[in-house]
């Protein structure tokens, strides 16, 4: 006989797994001294951020469902929804350090202290295959419909780019990705016109400042219609503008920061360097002080990679090292906003007057086509001395204006991750519905339904997270960071295992280019890559900050 899970259930494994989770960071924090010595110790620290990230997630599921028992808008499925949620991630937290007690020290007691024979009973309640096949059951339904509880602001967002996401973007997603093609101008012009490049701006700089959740609903939402074609194209003049808020000068600001709110300019961002990916600090193309035609400024030299949307874009954000003593490591580096002419071409070649050159090659890849990744060389490529983010007061601060961009492109992430996500169970869900084997459609078969539950229960982790980041960056950007950060790590994953189990659910028309679903399982790739590959933000950024704190 099922008994159903209830909220008190919830609430004991949460309380379980965050005294399990206490335990295995103090642990931590004495194997790694404080966090000193991550490296010796790289694979528990990972264990015990991932962990940190789901307790987090979990937490903030029971603070939505809290909120909505308070405005009167809680329902059964609600409810049920919330409880699996908390379930599966409690289950993943308590096998991960389950898993690694012995080498953290804390031993088979610890998790049997924690959870107990009444909290193993309610996990077991949590994530009962009744209630997932319950939840599955009505997903297929809705045809997997994301109603998640918004203030009327913020409902009015998401219904205004839902329906400009189906009507504009939509339509064209395929074609985008089977012919690589570029981002059609029309998307931009028409996100313009919304006001979609500056929510996050200030009113001052041309923005209409509605906060970063209203971001993320936006991002989530274009990324639901599609990743590479919509979904990222605000997220790099967001890094942009958070680098030029954070560290600008004023100048900068009224110059730059309308251009960029208004869509009249586009922005890529280069950082990543043919032989430097994570390692920031040991960025070595240079920015040199020259001289052109009476101007002062700096002469850029060498290679970059992995610049997204380089050929489309207007300027690009370029970390350049200016001190050339590799020993000062991030504090001999400085960001320029670097001016270049626009190419919708896959290779362009942008020459000064001069003689300064920059060229720029898109590397093909499986997914994530529209916006386009290239490798770029610069030679003796010249920006005039007021470029430099900051001034002369911005010379070796670059590095840190652009971990202060990185923290808004990992919150952008997570919207991403979760819009695509949102896009694999709505597609499942119809899929299902409309595939009838042994006479009967597959939805109405338990395993399908269960897989279905699972995937929707995942998805309210990640967006429950990413709403509580985005909130978060609204009170205060720096100390919201490591929040961002796990948001992203969770959501991202979550894409990539929605995304795959929504494949499987497609049976063989799930590798086929005719059905989206093939389209979002090799743009997910690529979410827990960029913007802070995974193990780095496990290590470097959670990991740094749980253990150090």
């Amino acid at each position: 006989m099922t008994v159903n899970a209830t909220q008190d259930d919830a609430r004991l494994i949460l309380e379980a797994g965050s005294r399990l989770l206490a335990e295995a960071v103090a642990a931590a924090k004495s194997k790694t001294e404080g966090g000193k010595k991550i490296d010796d110790h790289q694979v528990i620290t990972e264990r015990v951020a991932y962990a940190a990230t789901e307790a987090v997630a979990a937490h903030e599921v029971l603070a939505e469902l809290d909120n909505w028992v308070a405005d009167g808008k809680l329902t059964p499925m609600r409810e049920k929804l919330a409880i699996a949620a908390v379930g599966e991630l409690m289950m993943n937290l308590r096998e991960r350090l389950s898993s690694a007690a012995d080498d953290l020290g804390i031993g088979d007691a610890v998790v049997e202290a924690t959870f107990g024979p009444d909290e193993r009973a309610a996990l077991r309640r949590t994530t009962s295959e009744a209630s997932l096949r319950e939840i599955g059951a009505n997903v297929a339904e809705t045809k997997g419909v994301n109603d998640w509880v918004l203030d009327e602001m913020h409902e009015q967002v998401r219904d205004q780019v839902r329906e400009f996401a189906a009507q504009e973007i939509m339509p064209h997603a395929e074609h985008i990705h089977r012919t690589d093609a570029m981002i059609p101008e029309e998307f931009i012009e028409k996100m313009s016109e919304l006001g979609f490049f500056g929510l996050s701006v200030p009113e001052q700089y041309g923005g209409v400042e509605m906060g970063n959740l209203a971001m993320i609903l936006t991002t989530e939402e274009l990324s639901r219609a599609s990743l590479a074609g919509a979904g990222s194209l605000i997220t790099r003049p967001e890094i942009l503008a958070k680098a030029l808020l954070g560290g600008g000068t004023e100048e900068q600001k009224e110059y730059w920061l309308p251009k960029l709110a208004s869509g009249e300019i586009m922005a890529g961002i280069s950082v990543t360097e043919p032989d430097i990916g994570s390692d920031v600090s040991g960025v070595r193309c240079r920015a040199t002080r020259g001289t052109v035609d009476g101007v002062d400024g700096w002469l850029i030299d060498g290679p970059k990679a992995w610049c997204t949307f380089a050929g489309r874009a207007n300027v690009l954000a370029v970390l350049l090292r200016t001190d050339p003593d590799m020993s000062k490591g991030n504090k001999g580096l400085s960001l320029f906003v670097v001016p270049k002419e626009a190419s919708r071409e896959h290779t362009f070649e942008c020459k000064q007057p001069g003689g300064g050159r920059l060229v720029g090659k898109a590397d093909a890849t499986p997914g994530y086509r529209g916006m386009h990744s290239y490798t770029l060389n610069f030679e003796n490529y010249f920006v005039p001395a007021d470029h430099l983010v900051g001034g002369e007061k911005g010379e070796g601060r670059g590095f840190y204006l652009q971990m202060a961009g990185f923290a808004a492109g990992r919150l952008q992430t997570s919207g991403r991750g979760t819009g695509l996500a949102q896009a694999a169970l709505e597609e499942t869900a119809k899929y299902v519905v409309d595939r009838k084997q042994f006479d009967r459609p597959i939805s109405e078969f338990q395993l399908t339904q269960y897989t279905l539950g699972k995937m929707a229960a995942q998805i309210a982790g990640a967006r429950a997270i990413t709403y509580a980041a985005a909130r978060a960056f609204d009170i205060d950007e720096r100390a919201a960071g490591p929040l961002a950060a796990q948001a992203k790590l969770l959501a991202c994953d979550v894409a990539v295992t929605t995304t795959q189990l929504g494949q499987l659910m497609h049976g063989g028309w799930g590798y086929a280019e005719e059905y989206p679903i093939s389209r979002y399982v090799v743009d997910a790739a690529v979410l827990p890559i960029f913007e802070g590959v995974k193990p780095i933000l496990e290590l470097k950024v959670i990991g740094r900050a749980l253990l150090a704190s």
